[in-house]
């Protein structure tokens, strides 16, 4: 890695790809919450005819499906918080 030493700071390169690092999640943050958003509203208002075009695809009861659907969008939201959301917010504590 290259060093620039300015005074009694040393300033590496590390530093833009860190800075680097935490617009890329921050970013990843933003779309995956937009994501989450979107689905959430998809399926509360579309509900029926997803629930009739999953029952049919996957030879399920169309009632088994709300709880997958809630499953999904609440695992869905845990990977966003585990791996967009923590990490972003540690590298803005860090820097």
């Amino acid at each position: 890695s290259h060093s620039v030493k300015t005074g009694n700071c040393q300033m590496s390169s590390e530093l833009i790809h860190l800075s680097s690092l935490t617009t890329f999640l921050g970013w990843c943050t933003i779309i995956n919450i937009a994501m989450l958003t979107y689905l959430t509203i998809m399926l509360a208002i579309f509900k029926s005819p997803a629930s009739n075009i999953h029952s049919k695809l996957f030879r399920m009861n169309p009632d088994e499906l709300d709880a997958h659907y809630f499953s999904f969008l609440a695992n869905y939201k845990l990977v966003i918080l585990a791996f967009n959301l923590v990490p972003y917010c540690a590298l803005k504590i860090m820097s």
